[in-house]
């Protein structure tokens, strides 16, 4: 039974939960389900040293919900975690194969768009790449850089000279958390709805649909994920994900992306104090 949630602290207080999760921290408290344990923001992202606000009373199986690390260093903060007693429900191995999408892509091929990977820093051939895709996106492994002038994607008028101007740009954008490999992926045109696309974030915990929530700020009478689709990926590798689903141009919905659920964020108007005590009873 998960019976403790894990937070990063405030940059400069140890007692402080950092302020981007304040509404999470507020609901888990509302619950009255679990403990809650913060650690030092600035000792472990900036040094990979573990500070505690409080130590646990015996040996406790928690639920991490914050920032993304490489899984790397999602390997370290598991074993410091549990040298102190602290067992994280998502194991290392569980955590890379939600968090970097390549390794989920084979089980959801039939559902998303076409991908092909490249090793990083190497020129990838463009030419090549538009013989296979009419248009498409660059991400890493983990994330794309959406919200910036990176193009959202590329067609046949891109020339290797300019596309590579492009990637040095991508590399600059991502920084230290460029993550894996390159992934082109085929750009797909999604339905909208007064503007918006129509996503939605399902959170799997333990192999249970937990919750379903619009996660892309479009209007509440939208079309929802078909429940087969949904329930088809109730079983990935891991204990705790989620799957994007987005409904296409045509009426039919594709898979958009997958990740680790621990460092997969709740969607705007979710209720908070639902989703942690879905997490609850599932792990019951």
């Amino acid at each position: 039974m998960v019976n403790t949630i894990l937070f990063p602290s405030s940059f400069f207080n140890i007692h402080k939960v950092d302020e981007d999760l304040q509404k999470e921290y507020d609901a888990v408290l509302r619950t009255g389900l679990y403990d809650v344990i913060l650690f030092g923001y600035e000792k472990w992202f900036h040094q990979k040293e573990l500070a505690l606000s409080k130590e646990p009373t015996g040996e406790v199986q928690a639920v991490y919900r914050g920032w993304m690390m490489k899984p790397d260093v999602y390997e370290q903060f598991y074993t410091q975690l549990g040298e102190r007693g602290i067992w994280l429900v998502t194991k290392p191995k569980e955590y890379e194969n939600m968090h970097v999408f390549p390794n989920v892509y084979p089980l959801v091929v039939a559902d998303t768009a076409k991908m092909k990977v490249f090793p990083l820093h190497e020129e990838i051939d463009i030419e090549k790449v538009k013989k296979e895709f009419t248009r498409f996106m660059v991400k890493d492994y983990v994330k794309s850089v959406k919200g910036t002038e990176f193009p959202k994607y590329f067609d046949h008028t891109i020339d290797q000279h300019s596309f590579n101007q492009w990637m040095e740009t991508f590399y600059q954008y991502r920084g230290d958390l460029l993550t894996g490999g390159i992934c082109i992926k085929e750009f797909l045109d999604l339905k909208r709805y007064g503007g918006r696309t129509n996503e939605f974030r399902v959170f799997y915990i333990n192999h249970e649909v937990a919750t379903i929530a619009r996660n892309s700020g479009q209007m509440q009478v939208t079309a929802e994920p078909p429940k087969e689709l949904i329930e088809k990926y109730q079983n990935l590798p891991s204990v705790f994900y989620t799957v994007d689903y987005a409904e296409l141009e045509d009426g039919t919905w594709r898979v958009i992306e997958a990740g680790d659920g621990e460092v997969s964020g709740l969607s705007d108007g979710q209720d908070y104090e639902a989703f942690f005590r879905a997490l609850y009873h599932c792990f019951a």
